[in-house]
Protein backbone atom coordinates (compact mmCIF):
# COMPACT_ATOMS: atom_id res chain seq x y z
CA UNK A 1 0.00 0.00 0.00
CA UNK A 2 2.99 2.44 0.96
CA UNK A 3 4.08 2.04 -2.29
CA UNK A 4 1.71 1.71 -4.33
CA UNK A 5 0.57 5.16 -3.46
CA UNK A 6 3.77 6.88 -3.12
CA UNK A 7 5.43 9.91 -4.93
CA UNK A 8 7.26 8.52 -7.88
CA UNK A 9 9.79 11.32 -7.89
CA UNK A 10 10.53 10.34 -4.24
CA UNK A 11 10.89 6.49 -5.05
CA UNK A 12 14.64 5.14 -4.15
CA UNK A 13 15.81 7.99 -1.89
CA UNK A 14 16.27 7.35 1.80
CA UNK A 15 14.72 9.16 4.38
CA UNK A 16 17.68 11.01 5.69
CA UNK A 17 19.22 12.01 2.00
CA UNK A 18 19.32 15.85 2.01
CA UNK A 19 18.15 15.39 -1.51
CA UNK A 20 14.67 14.17 -0.36
CA UNK A 21 13.58 16.98 1.53
CA UNK A 22 14.88 19.37 -1.34
CA UNK A 23 12.83 17.54 -3.99
CA UNK A 24 9.26 17.21 -1.52
CA UNK A 25 9.94 21.18 -1.77
CA UNK A 26 8.98 20.81 -5.25
CA UNK A 27 6.30 18.30 -4.59
CA UNK A 28 4.87 20.68 -1.76
CA UNK A 29 4.93 23.71 -4.44
CA UNK A 30 3.58 21.74 -7.22
CA UNK A 31 0.61 20.07 -5.32
CA UNK A 32 -2.31 22.76 -4.70
CA UNK A 33 -4.24 20.85 -2.15
CA UNK A 34 -1.30 20.51 0.28
CA UNK A 35 -0.27 23.74 -0.03
CA UNK A 36 -4.06 24.72 0.68
CA UNK A 37 -3.37 22.66 4.22
CA UNK A 38 0.16 24.41 4.97
CA UNK A 39 -0.60 27.53 4.53
CA UNK A 40 -3.61 27.37 6.82
CA UNK A 41 -1.39 25.47 9.42
CA UNK A 42 1.19 28.00 8.88
CA UNK A 43 -1.97 30.88 9.68
CA UNK A 44 -2.63 28.79 13.15
CA UNK A 45 1.30 29.21 14.44
CA UNK A 46 1.50 32.50 13.25
CA UNK A 47 -1.54 33.46 15.11
CA UNK A 48 -0.27 31.70 18.21
CA UNK A 49 2.90 33.84 18.58
CA UNK A 50 2.86 36.77 21.19
CA UNK A 51 3.19 40.45 20.29
CA UNK A 52 6.26 40.42 22.35
CA UNK A 53 10.11 41.00 22.05
CA UNK A 54 12.51 38.43 21.06
CA UNK A 55 13.50 35.89 18.12
CA UNK A 56 10.96 33.34 16.40
CA UNK A 57 12.06 30.16 15.38
CA UNK A 58 10.83 27.70 13.30
CA UNK A 59 12.40 23.80 13.88
CA UNK A 60 12.91 21.61 11.04
CA UNK A 61 11.99 24.03 8.69
CA UNK A 62 12.48 21.54 5.82
CA UNK A 63 10.34 21.54 2.37
CA UNK A 64 8.29 24.33 3.87
CA UNK A 65 7.81 28.35 3.31
CA UNK A 66 6.79 29.44 6.80
CA UNK A 67 8.46 32.83 6.30
CA UNK A 68 5.96 34.04 3.95
CA UNK A 69 3.36 33.95 6.96
CA UNK A 70 5.99 35.15 9.80
CA UNK A 71 8.83 37.76 8.38
CA UNK A 72 11.80 37.58 10.21
CA UNK A 73 11.54 33.63 11.36
CA UNK A 74 14.88 32.00 11.90
CA UNK A 75 14.60 29.04 9.89
CA UNK A 76 16.68 25.67 10.96
CA UNK A 77 17.14 22.33 9.94
CA UNK A 78 19.71 19.31 11.29
CA UNK A 79 21.32 18.73 8.24
CA UNK A 80 22.51 20.87 5.86
CA UNK A 81 20.14 22.70 3.20
CA UNK A 82 19.76 25.65 1.20
CA UNK A 83 17.71 28.73 2.08
CA UNK A 84 17.84 28.35 6.15
CA UNK A 85 19.58 30.19 8.45
CA UNK A 86 21.14 27.79 10.67
CA UNK A 87 21.65 24.18 11.05
CA UNK A 88 21.00 23.05 14.81
CA UNK A 89 19.64 20.01 16.73
CA UNK A 90 16.55 20.67 18.64
CA UNK A 91 18.38 19.02 21.79
CA UNK A 92 20.73 21.46 22.09
CA UNK A 93 19.56 25.50 20.81
CA UNK A 94 22.70 27.84 19.97
CA UNK A 95 20.72 30.66 21.16
CA UNK A 96 21.22 33.00 24.71
CA UNK A 97 18.83 32.21 27.68
CA UNK A 98 15.19 34.03 27.32
CA UNK A 99 16.16 35.21 23.96
CA UNK A 100 13.45 33.72 21.80
CA UNK A 101 9.46 34.42 21.81
CA UNK A 102 8.53 31.61 20.24
CA UNK A 103 9.22 28.29 19.11
CA UNK A 104 7.24 26.54 15.74
CA UNK A 105 7.12 23.66 13.72
CA UNK A 106 5.64 21.43 11.98
CA UNK A 107 5.97 17.55 12.11
CA UNK A 108 9.00 17.91 13.78
CA UNK A 109 8.67 16.92 17.67
CA UNK A 110 7.66 13.32 16.94
CA UNK A 111 11.50 13.09 15.39
CA UNK A 112 13.30 14.38 18.23
CA UNK A 113 14.81 11.40 19.86
CA UNK A 114 14.95 12.98 23.85
CA UNK A 115 11.62 15.12 24.16
CA UNK A 116 12.77 16.48 27.73
CA UNK A 117 15.62 17.78 26.40
CA UNK A 118 14.26 20.14 23.77
CA UNK A 119 11.50 21.20 26.33
CA UNK A 120 14.22 22.21 28.57
CA UNK A 121 16.16 23.81 26.04
CA UNK A 122 12.70 25.81 25.37
CA UNK A 123 12.20 26.34 28.36
CA UNK A 124 15.89 28.09 28.61
CA UNK A 125 15.87 30.17 25.39
CA UNK A 126 12.21 31.45 25.69
CA UNK A 127 11.07 34.42 28.07
CA UNK A 128 7.81 33.72 30.15
CA UNK A 129 4.77 34.05 28.23
CA UNK A 130 6.51 32.78 25.17
CA UNK A 131 5.03 29.87 23.40
CA UNK A 132 6.42 26.79 21.42
CA UNK A 133 3.32 26.00 18.72
CA UNK A 134 2.96 22.82 16.87
CA UNK A 135 1.20 21.08 14.46
CA UNK A 136 1.67 17.33 15.20
CA UNK A 137 0.36 13.80 14.16
CA UNK A 138 -2.26 12.48 16.30
CA UNK A 139 -3.75 9.32 17.78
CA UNK A 140 -7.23 8.23 16.87
CA UNK A 141 -8.92 5.07 15.96
CA UNK A 142 -9.22 6.74 12.16
CA UNK A 143 -5.04 7.91 12.08
CA UNK A 144 -3.80 4.97 14.24
CA UNK A 145 -5.12 2.71 10.87
CA UNK A 146 -4.31 5.39 8.08
CA UNK A 147 -0.46 6.15 9.40
CA UNK A 148 0.33 2.58 10.32
CA UNK A 149 -0.99 1.28 6.73
CA UNK A 150 0.43 4.32 4.89
CA UNK A 151 3.02 6.21 6.14
CA UNK A 152 6.62 5.30 6.09
CA UNK A 153 7.13 6.35 9.93
CA UNK A 154 7.02 4.21 12.76
CA UNK A 155 3.14 5.24 14.54
CA UNK A 156 3.50 3.38 17.77
CA UNK A 157 0.98 4.44 20.60
CA UNK A 158 1.82 1.44 22.58
CA UNK A 159 5.29 3.18 23.40
CA UNK A 160 6.01 2.89 27.42
CA UNK A 161 8.71 5.72 26.86
CA UNK A 162 9.17 9.05 25.42
CA UNK A 163 12.55 8.15 24.21
CA UNK A 164 13.66 6.46 20.73
CA UNK A 165 16.79 5.11 19.27
CA UNK A 166 17.91 8.28 17.00
CA UNK A 167 18.62 6.29 13.94
CA UNK A 168 18.92 9.32 12.00
CA UNK A 169 16.90 12.67 11.22
CA UNK A 170 14.58 12.11 9.76
CA UNK A 171 13.81 7.79 9.78
CA UNK A 172 14.29 8.07 13.92
CA UNK A 173 10.53 8.82 14.95
CA UNK A 174 7.68 7.81 16.79
CA UNK A 175 4.46 9.59 15.69
CA UNK A 176 2.21 8.98 18.31
CA UNK A 177 4.67 10.62 20.28
CA UNK A 178 2.82 14.00 20.86
CA UNK A 179 -0.45 12.36 21.37
CA UNK A 180 1.42 10.28 24.54
CA UNK A 181 3.47 13.28 25.88
CA UNK A 182 0.33 15.49 25.73
CA UNK A 183 -2.66 13.81 26.20
CA UNK A 184 -1.62 9.97 27.35
CA UNK A 185 1.13 10.93 29.53
CA UNK A 186 -0.03 14.90 30.38
CA UNK A 187 0.21 13.98 34.01
CA UNK A 188 3.67 13.18 33.82
CA UNK A 189 4.76 16.31 31.35
CA UNK A 190 3.06 18.31 33.87
CA UNK A 191 4.71 17.17 36.77
CA UNK A 192 8.41 17.26 34.94
CA UNK A 193 7.98 20.54 33.47
CA UNK A 194 5.93 22.83 36.01
CA UNK A 195 6.80 25.60 34.15
CA UNK A 196 5.12 25.37 30.65
CA UNK A 197 1.33 25.05 30.13
CA UNK A 198 -0.41 22.91 28.42
CA UNK A 199 -2.41 26.20 26.82
CA UNK A 200 -4.52 24.30 23.85
CA UNK A 201 -4.78 21.11 22.27
CA UNK A 202 -6.93 21.06 18.70
CA UNK A 203 -7.53 18.15 16.98
CA UNK A 204 -8.08 18.14 13.18
CA UNK A 205 -7.61 17.20 9.49
CA UNK A 206 -9.28 14.09 9.59
CA UNK A 207 -9.67 13.55 5.75
CA UNK A 208 -7.78 16.65 4.30
CA UNK A 209 -4.24 15.45 4.92
CA UNK A 210 -4.72 11.94 3.66
CA UNK A 211 -6.65 13.50 0.52
CA UNK A 212 -3.42 15.26 -0.36
CA UNK A 213 -0.82 12.88 -0.72
CA UNK A 214 1.23 14.50 1.91
CA UNK A 215 4.54 15.52 1.01
CA UNK A 216 5.14 11.69 0.37
CA UNK A 217 2.36 10.42 -1.67
CA UNK A 218 0.25 11.12 -4.69
CA UNK A 219 -2.52 13.53 -4.30
CA UNK A 220 -5.95 11.67 -4.63
CA UNK A 221 -8.40 15.03 -4.71
CA UNK A 222 -8.19 17.63 -7.18
CA UNK A 223 -7.14 21.30 -5.86
CA UNK A 224 -10.84 22.67 -6.70
CA UNK A 225 -12.35 20.43 -4.20
CA UNK A 226 -10.37 21.86 -1.30
CA UNK A 227 -12.93 24.58 -0.23
CA UNK A 228 -15.84 21.01 -0.46
CA UNK A 229 -13.62 18.93 1.60
CA UNK A 230 -13.03 21.78 4.33
CA UNK A 231 -16.52 22.82 5.24
CA UNK A 232 -17.07 18.88 5.05
CA UNK A 233 -14.78 18.64 8.05
CA UNK A 234 -16.29 21.83 10.02
CA UNK A 235 -19.67 20.14 9.78
CA UNK A 236 -18.76 17.09 11.47
CA UNK A 237 -16.09 18.68 13.39
CA UNK A 238 -17.25 17.54 16.37
CA UNK A 239 -15.98 13.89 15.07
CA UNK A 240 -12.37 15.04 15.35
CA UNK A 241 -11.95 13.77 18.85
CA UNK A 242 -12.06 10.04 17.40
CA UNK A 243 -10.79 10.90 13.33
CA UNK A 244 -8.07 13.99 13.73
CA UNK A 245 -4.79 12.92 12.11
CA UNK A 246 -2.83 16.01 13.61
CA UNK A 247 -3.46 18.27 16.56
CA UNK A 248 -2.29 21.91 16.98
CA UNK A 249 -0.44 22.48 20.22
CA UNK A 250 0.69 25.31 21.68
CA UNK A 251 2.59 25.61 25.30
CA UNK A 252 3.29 28.39 27.37
CA UNK A 253 5.88 29.12 29.51
CA UNK A 254 4.17 30.55 32.54
CA UNK A 255 5.31 33.68 34.57
CA UNK A 256 7.54 32.99 37.58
Amino acid sequence: MKHLFSHSSLRGLELDDPHLTRERRQVLGSNRFLNCIYREWYTLLADSIPSMDGGILELGSGAGFLREFIPGVITSEIFHISDVSVILDGERLPFTGGSLRAVVMTDVLHHIPNPRSFFCEAGRCIRPGGVVSMIEPWNTPWSKLAYNWLHHEPFLPQALTWEFPSSGPLSGANGANPWIIFHRDRHIFEKEFPTWQIERIQPMYPLRYLLSGGISRRNLAPAWSYTFWRRLEEVFKHWSVRSAMFALVILRLKYQ
